[in-house]
């Protein structure tokens, strides 16, 4: 895979989309997990109706899974109205996609791959299921590159035809808010970002 990431404001890019929108669309929206997806659900319940899709195969090990799972549902029973879809752990599905980068230091090809897998799912689930658009909570997060997850997303969206929502919710203090949140509901806050790999050099 090779990516075609040019620099833009992606916050700007999502007020774009969503200043043009000519109703109110089902959006299917990628989280990482429960902390993530607050402050981004926040925002986009204002224009969007949002469902959540919990896909992370990467997660390590298991009951890390279930647990990020658990205070995802706590996430959206919160908000109400946001529905939550959670595919079949299988961390064989990343551990086939990310073959031969084992060793990649954070932040690179392994991880490209690994946002690559997440959003395809999501992508062709929402063109599956009737959705307006996809999109991801990942660019909430401090320690993941919105330009390259964003170029992840427009190239999904071009394969398989349907519409990415380009974000940077780190913008307007994404990330304050979902401490703020998490505090809030008595989340609890991982202290890794989820793959086996990432585990020995964040714990």
């Amino acid at each position: 895979m090779k990516l075609n990431v040019l620099k833009h404001n992606y916050d700007i890019l999502m007020q774009k989309q969503i200043e043009d929108l000519k109703f109110r669309p089902k959006i299917l929206l990628h989280s990482c997990c429960g902390p993530c997806s607050s402050t981004c659900i926040e925002r986009l319940k204002q224009n969007f109706d949002v469902t959540v899709f919990y896909y992370n195969p990467n997660i390590y090990p298991q009951n890390e899974f279930t647990k990020r799972l658990e205070n995802q549902k706590k996430v959206t029973a919160y908000f109400g109205d946001v529905e939550i879809i959670s595919p079949t752990y299988l961390e064989d599905e990343y551990l086939q996609e990310i073959k031969g980068l084992e060793g990649e230091k954070e932040g690179g090809k392994r991880c490209e791959k690994c946002f690559y897998l997440r959003l395809k799912k999501t992508a062709q689930y929402a063109k599956d299921n009737g959705y307006d658009f996809f999109g991801t909570t990942l660019t909430v997060s401090s320690h993941k590159d919105e330009q390259k997850i964003n170029a992840i997303g427009e190239e999904i969206s071009s394969q398989i035809g349907i519409k990415f929502l380009y974000s940077d919710f780190k913008k307007h203090d994404g990330y304050k808010r979902s401490i703020e949140l998490s505090k809030q509901l008595g989340l609890y806050r991982q202290n890794y970002c989820g793959c086996r790999f990432s585990i020995r050099r964040d714990v």
